[in-house]
Formats: C-alpha cells, structure tokens, sequence
C-alpha cells in the first residue's frame, strides 16, 4: 500500500513540474531545475519499486510502466525546449 502512495505522490510531483513549465524562466544557471529533479525522483522511485518484494497484485508493474512514460515525458519536453 506505500509503494502505491508513493506512486501518486510521484505522479502529482509530474503533474506539478508540467505545470510550471511554462512559467517563466528558471531562476539558477540550469535551465528547468524542476524537470531534473522530478528525473531524478521518479528514477529513485523506479528503483525502489524493482526492489519491492511484494507483487501488489500487479500495480508494482503497472505502477513501473507509468513511471517510464513520464521519464519519456519530461525528456521529450527537455528536447522540446531546445528546439
């Protein structure tokens, strides 16, 4: 039941960062800190959830699955950016 919270909150935190792509310009040196950090979170969310030993009737996978697609995501926002 964790890992399955833990996966909405991930999935808000995305919901979040696509939001504020469009706000402005980024305050520090790096362009879109908040991308990189939402990378960074949802791939220590990816890890932790291929470690989990319990199966949760098939939301680990599925949960894994939607994880990857919002990787794709917000690296294809990042190559959008650059366009």
């Amino acid at each position: 039941m964790r890992k399955i919270m833990v996966f909405v909150a991930v999935l808000t935190m995305v919901a979040f960062v696509f939001g504020a792509i469009g706000v402005g310009p980024a305050k520090t040196a790096e362009r879109h800190p908040e991308i990189y950090k939402a990378i960074k979170q949802l791939k220590g969310a990816r890890t932790d959830l291929e470690k989990a030993a319990h199966d949760y009737c098939g939301y680990r996978v599925a949960a894994i699955k939607s994880i990857d697609q919002a990787l794709h995501e917000l690296d294809e926002a990042l190559k959008c950016d650059k366009k």
